[in-house]
């Protein structure tokens, strides 16, 4: 049967006139007595067919049976969505997801229109990662959709549920070289966990349904592939029903071995990584370590995995980390690694210390077998649950677990924190290695400007407890690691390790769109936020919240500086940026608020203003932060080396 999309929409209208009162009545059912289902005529019966199809006046409750529906494959869609709750999408509009767009305002489902995909699919990420809910990324198929790769890849390494929508080129072009195609699931098959692309319109909710519930189980983007002739057909199917699969708190034999070495323990230590935090399993965490009195590390960028005012909270491990953290897990004869595949660069020397314990028990929870193991010899791995792992070894432990040495590792862990206090206060500039000499000719050329930890310092003194904070790639946010903790979970997004640049602005602003009622504070190096910049365009304009966004001003690409200061003899390639450039005059170009500061007590007073505007005038202020251009520890100490001139390479010799 073909039926028009116009046509079928003028038949809808008129099914809702001749049945307001039946439909009405069964809706006022549904609210008195639940998801009773009420049948009202179908749409074909309407228009003179007939039809063995039902059409439900009730919500498409997950996990229940339904019957089939007659509806178009864009219905069919936008109720699939409905059943999972998804109810942010961000993106571009476009030609090629318009059946479905048009229906979003009636669905309850919010189009953020963004200014580039890019961007989009960083918002995304910070909204899914700040709230545990999923969202959605769509484009237009072709230019549109290759520019959600690096969103998407790093949503994948932040282990974040995303649903990719991806409308591809028509079935009958495709293979052509038309307008706008491109192979979309060979370019994202690395990036996902799971794809699959719509090969029939009767199959469009079976598959929707199949790809949203694997980003689920794999906490990772998952990807559906439309060609878009697939929408505007007619289509006699059920709503699926959806499956809840149980996760696992391992497997019994590894959770015993893992409690009888952590019982035996004189010195354990937990890490904590992200695992905890999609688990729901901080507390259960917090728990386990009181038992043991065991110190609690954050793994690398994922600072609040453990509340930061808790008694046995050390710090992130990693890069720029905190000091105490890394002293104590050396120390360690066991190690339990909670809900973290153990990055290789997680663990990378810092401060001169090679910290590891390479002699140390390890215990690994993952919910991922292949990544167990992978990167450090383990001693007892477990696949499951980070909390549901963490509760069968707290009630596996042995009566006296603990005990051994708990009052002298107490009592180190309070002057190991302490000390790297005290230090982090007094840590005012970075220090030049052996035979460089930049920071210091940095601090000389500008005396009157902060360093990048004095403006920390400042940051940290007005930021409000339960702010939710973003993180860009780069020298002075990576400077900045040292600094921020957490009471809760949720609360903090750093770009994760695959490691890209323009991520502080977007994700912030997806992080506010999940949780309008608490103060977020995003912050990016001058180079990353000229990456993603071009959203000051988008984010003043319709229903978009209020962000507060913190833009560090050095005039340079500062972490390939520093590899250039340390390995290529102050030879500085592209690493120069426009000293005319004003963000905060920008920002004011483009309806926001701006504000360039200079000194500690401006900043305070900026930020903290900057705050208030956000929570009572829903006010988007860029808070433009001058530094002089200090240079912290190099990223990749352990992948760099100075060069070798064998063969010289002379101007010269370039042919004209």
């Amino acid at each position: 049967m073909a039926v028009s999309v116009s046509a079928s929409r003028v038949a809808q209208r008129r099914v809702l006139r001749a049945f307001g009162r039946e439909a009405l009545a069964a809706r006022a059912a549904v609210r008195q007595f639940g998801a009773t289902a009420t049948a009202v005529p179908s749409q074909a019966a309407a228009v003179g067919g007939s039809s063995q199809s039902t059409q439900l006046d009730s919500k498409p409750i997950h996990g229940m049976r339904k019957p089939s529906v007659r509806m178009t494959t864009e219905e069919a869609f936008v109720k699939t969505l409905q059943m999972h709750g998804i109810k942010n999408s961000f993106g571009i509009i476009g030609s090629a997801m318009m059946p479905i767009s048009d229906l979003f305002p009636a669905a309850g489902i919010k189009f953020w229109d963004c200014a580039h995909e890019y961007t989009a699919g960083m918002m995304a990420d910070g909204y899914t990662r700040s709230t545990g809910k999923m969202s959605m990324m769509i484009a237009q198929n072709g230019p549109g959709i290759t520019n959600f790769v690096t969103p998407v890849k790093t949503a994948y390494w932040n282990h974040t549920p995303l649903l990719l929508v991806t409308p591809q080129a028509a079935n009958k072009t495709i293979g052509q070289g038309g307008f706008q195609e491109v192979e979309q699931m060979n370019m994202f098959a690395d990036c996902v966990c799971y794809q699959e692309e719509v090969r029939d319109p009767s199959r469009i909710c079976e598959v929707l349904n199949r790809v949203i519930e694997k980003a689920i189980h794999c906490s990772a983007p998952a990807q559906i592939n439309i060609p878009r002739d697939m929408w505007t057909q007619v289509v006699d199917i059920p709503l699926p029903t959806g499956v809840k699969l149980e996760r696992s708190s391992g497997g019994r034999a590894s959770i015993k071995k893992a409690a009888e070495l952590l019982s035996e323990a004189k010195f354990p230590v937990i890490l904590n990584g992200a695992g905890v935090i999609l688990a729901g399993a901080v507390e259960t965490s917090a728990k386990l370590a009181e038992k043991l009195s065991a110190p609690v590390c954050c793994n690398y960028q994922h600072n609040d995995a453990f509340p930061g005012n808790h008694q046995l909270h050390v710090g992130p491990l990693g890069y720029n980390g905190s000091k105490a953290a890394m002293e104590l897990i050396s120390k360690a004869d066991v190690v339990l690694a909670l809900g973290t595949r153990l990055n290789p660069f997680s663990t990378l020397p810092g401060y001169g210390m090679d910290y590891w314990p390479k002699d140390a028990k390890l215990i690994q929870v993952d919910i991922n077998s292949d990544r167990i193991g992978l990167t450090k010899p383990v001693d007892v791995g477990i696949q499951g649950d980070a909390g549901l792992v963490a509760e069968d070894l707290l009630a596996a432990l042995s009566p006296d677990a603990g005990n051994a040495g708990r009052e002298a590792r107490k009592a180190l862990i309070k002057e190991a924190k302490s000390s790297w206090a005290a230090q982090l206060e007094t840590m005012d500039h970075e220090e030049d290695d052996v035979g460089t000499t930049w920071n210091q000719r940095a601090r000389a050329a500008h005396p009157e400007r902060m360093s990048p930890r004095i403006a920390w310092r400042a940051i940290q003194r007005v930021m409000p407890d339960n702010a939710i904070m973003s993180s860009d790639i780069g020298n002075n946010c990576a400077i900045g690691n040292a600094y921020p903790s957490f009471k809760q979970a949720r609360k903090y997004l750093a770009p994760g390790l695959f490691g890209p640049c323009g991520y502080g602005f977007p994700s912030i602003l997806g992080a506010k769109v999940g949780n309008p009622d608490v103060p977020v504070v995003g912050f990016a190096g001058d180079g990353a936020f000229g990456i993603s910049m071009n959203e000051l365009t988008a984010c003043g304009r319709n229903d978009w919240p209020g962000v507060t966004m913190v833009v560090f001003r050095n005039y340079q690409w500062g972490a390939e500086k520093r590899n250039t200061t340390l390995w290529y003899s102050d030879n500085f390639v592209g690493t120069e940026l426009n000293v005319g450039v004003e963000y905060a005059k920008l920002a004011e170009a483009c309806g926001l608020k701006g504000v360039k500061v200079s000194t500690p007590a401006e900043l305070e007073s900026a930020l903290a203003a900057a705050i208030e505007g956000q929570m009572k005038r829903n006010e988007t202020t860029l808070v433009e932060v001058v530094l002089n251009q200090e240079l912290g520890e190099p990223f990749r100490r352990d992948a760099m080396k100075a060069p070798v001139e064998i063969s010289k390479v002379k101007a010269t010799d370039m042919v004209e």
